[in-house]
């Protein structure tokens, strides 16, 4: 049990979700509810190709992989895909299947990066995420900006989860290809008016007997 004055403690993994959709991050982190397709099936494989390989040294850098992190201050927890321990200090990598699209995957490496920095005791400036689908890295600086938004999303997650709050449903460009569009329902809960039709419906009496006979 928590102690009064202790952090709830927030997954790493939500910040790219909520930072994404938070009704996503919702489903996943309160409700407990993931389903697959094929674009989360993708990125299942890769990460356990990932984890499955060996910490290396390339070129005088060592890389470790599924490497554990946490901080104390902010209340995080998770796992690097690999921390590449340069002589300027630690370089986060996190792997992703797709393309890029928006800045998501970078507040969850600089949660990543701040979490080195408290265990390492070192400043981390960059690191990268690895798009398979480019085959490319794309690198992420951490400036003061980026830092205070993945801030914030930590709180707004920690918030949501301590309320068991279910943020409303966009209904929008990212649901088609999202794996929760069928508990999501967005066609449906993101249309106010639909769905007061189809509750009235639901809650409508049959007729009793001897009653709508013509």
């Amino acid at each position: 049990m928590r102690s009064s004055g202790e952090l709830l403690e927030v997954p790493i993994s939500a910040i790219e979700h909520f930072s994404y959709c938070p009704r996503q991050c919702a489903l996943i982190h309160i409700e407990q509810v993931f389903e697959e397709n094929v674009f989360t099936i993708r990125g299942r494989l890769a990460h356990e190709r990932i984890e499955a390989g060996e910490d290396t040294l390339s070129s005088g850098v060592r890389v470790v992989r599924s490497a554990p992190l946490w901080s104390e201050r902010l209340g995080l927890r998770g796992v690097a895909d690999a921390v590449e321990l340069r002589p300027s200090g630690p370089y986060p990598v996190e792997y992703k299947v797709g393309r890029r699209r928006g800045r998501h995957a970078d507040l969850q490496l600089c949660a990543q990066a701040l979490c080195l920095e408290e265990m390492m005791g070192v400043e981390v400036h960059r690191g990268a995420v690895f798009y398979h689908a480019a085959r490319r890295r794309y690198e992420v600086r951490f400036d003061a900006e980026l830092r205070r938004r993945t801030e914030d999303a930590v709180e707004n997650i920690r918030a949501m989860i301590e309320q068991t709050r279910l943020p409303p449903a966009p209904n929008d460009a990212r649901c088609p290809n999202c794996s929760l569009i069928n508990v999501c329902m967005p066609q449906v809960i993101g249309e106010p008016a639909r769905l007061r039709g189809l509750k009235g419906a639901l809650f409508h009496p049959w007729p009793g007997p001897g009653e709508g006979d013509d």
